[in-house]
């Protein structure tokens, strides 16, 4: 449709209602620190407490003010003017601090330019031939699986889209020391930008206290072992048909235009973080989600049952997935890895009928948005047929917002899903999942929303399987 809605019929939630937009301000902020100290305490609660104040509520982070969007309608209108609403304000500063100005931080007259240089890489042709080392690196996951086993499957799931990552963005073999040092190091870096995005007083973070070191040390042994890649694959002759490769060969606009080495290192870095930590979030949720939810869990057995028959699961599989894409949709609307971001006004603009100065921060959360009650009937519950048949989570019509939308929609969205429901599929052919009694998962909300450690029981499924042939 022209303006980018579902039909009524299509829609898996409620219409929204067209009352005027109210704007607010959220009391109980503190000197210096504002609402930071509450956010990072309590995040998620915090959110989910705006609205009652407004469409539009005015907070304060640090010495500043921004502004938190709280409906659909709001959020498509930041979403969309990219140019108004620029990538800015605390989350994206912190970004940049890894990331410089790559495609995911850029502002929007840079990611014109950047945009597509990168996009080749992300052709289907080039996502079948990354789907065939996610199959290969999802089954070495299981490997030293044993039954009534206990894994960190948050930890596992993670290790297992780093490889992924490496092996899809550096496929040459001297990739293999930098994979090692972003599996050690990126933790600690995340850990300290997510402060940064928090608490954004320069002054604080230089002081030499034991975070602030750890984050600096991680900080520049990624950009070395980034670096060593990056000149390594220039002295190559290339042909490893992986994303780095892709970017290098790239030539684009009237003039060849192609990327410095200062900005395929960024490129490195916005693809080790939106695609390690985000997919991982999303595939620890979800196997969390199914082991709470039983019904749910025996009806996508039964489906990558009747389509894989025990076997892994292969690209040529994902349209007879359509449950498991279902639950992963449902996943995604609940715990979206990516929770909160920021946005900054480029010029004096009016939103929800309040004028916001130049250089104004503007937040949105999916988070907020994907538990709206007056949108999705019983919000907090999982319900993967909340979703019709056939749905993609990376369409972002309607309210579900997982990979952002307009211009700055998320380039890897595609390589995300393949990835997520490949390894949900292949996982859940083979293993049971569930949680040791008495355990207890408290959301982390940080630069993802991850699960923290996730300890569950592996019980095999092969038997069953087997006898049922």
């Amino acid at each position: 449709m022209a303006d980018g809605t579902f039909a009524e019929e299509s829609c898996p939630y409620a219409a929204e209602s067209a009352k005027p937009a109210r704007f607010g301000r959220m009391p109980g902020d503190l000197p210096i620190v504002g609402h930071a100290i509450e956010l990072y305490r309590r995040p998620l609660e915090f959110l989910s407490s705006l609205p009652a104040h407004g469409d539009l509520v005015e907070l304060r982070l640090g010495p500043g003010r921004a502004y938190m969007v709280c409906t659909p309608e709001l959020t498509r209108q930041v979403l969309l003017d990219a140019r108004t609403f620029d990538k800015g304000g605390p989350v994206i500063t912190a970004g940049r601090q890894l990331i410089g100005d790559g495609l995911a931080t850029c502002d929007w007259l840079e990611h014109k330019r950047q945009r597509p240089l990168v996009q080749p890489a992300f052709r289907t042709d080039r996502i079948t031939s990354y789907a065939r080392v996610m199959e290969e690196e999802i089954q070495a996951t299981m490997v030293d699986w044993r039954d009534g086993a206990v894994h960190d499957i948050s930890a596992a799931l993670r290790s297992l889209t780093i490889r992924v990552t490496a092996r899809t963005l550096f496929s040459a073999p001297m990739g293999a020391s930098a994979v090692a040092e972003v599996e050690q190091g990126l933790p600690s870096v995340l850990s300290g930008l997510y402060w940064r995005m928090l608490v954004p007083l320069q002054a604080l973070h230089k002081l030499p206290t034991p975070g602030n070191r750890r984050f600096r040390r991680s900080l520049a042994r990624l950009h070395d072992a980034i670096g060593g890649i990056i000149a390594a694959y220039r002295n190559s002759e290339g042909g490893h048909n992986d994303i780095l490769s892709a970017i290098f060969e790239y030539r684009g606009g009237e003039h060849g235009d192609s990327f410095s080495d200062g900005e395929i290192r960024n490129q490195i870095f916005t693809f080790l973080i939106g695609a390690t930590e985000t997919t991982a979030s999303a595939l620890s949720w979800v196997f969390y989600l199914l082991s709470e939810n039983p019904e749910a869990e025996e009806k996508l057995h039964a489906e990558v049952d009747a389509v894989l028959s025990g076997r892994a699961a292969v690209q040529a599989d994902l349209p007879r997935l359509d449950y498991c894409r279902r639950v992963l949709t449902e996943a995604l609307r609940l715990y979206p890895p990516v929770w909160a971001v920021s946005r900054t006004t480029t010029s004096e603009t009016e939103l929800a009928g309040h004028t916001l100065a130049k250089n104004t921060t503007v937040i949105w959360s999916p988070y907020l948005l994907h538990r709206n009650a007056d949108l999705y009937a019983e919000p907090d519950g999982f319900d993967p047929d909340r979703w019709p048949a056939g749905h993609n989570p990376t369409d972002s019509r309607g309210a579900m917002f997982p990979f952002a939308a307009g211009r700055r929609k998320c380039i890897g969205d595609n390589f995300a899903i393949v990835e997520a429901t490949l390894a949900l599929a292949t996982i859940a052919s083979r293993w049971r999942l569930s949680r040791p009694d008495g355990t207890r998962l408290v959301p982390e909300p940080k630069m993802t929303l991850g699960t923290g450690p996730l300890p569950m029981v592996c019980t095999s499924r092969s038997p069953q399987l087997v006898s049922s042939n």
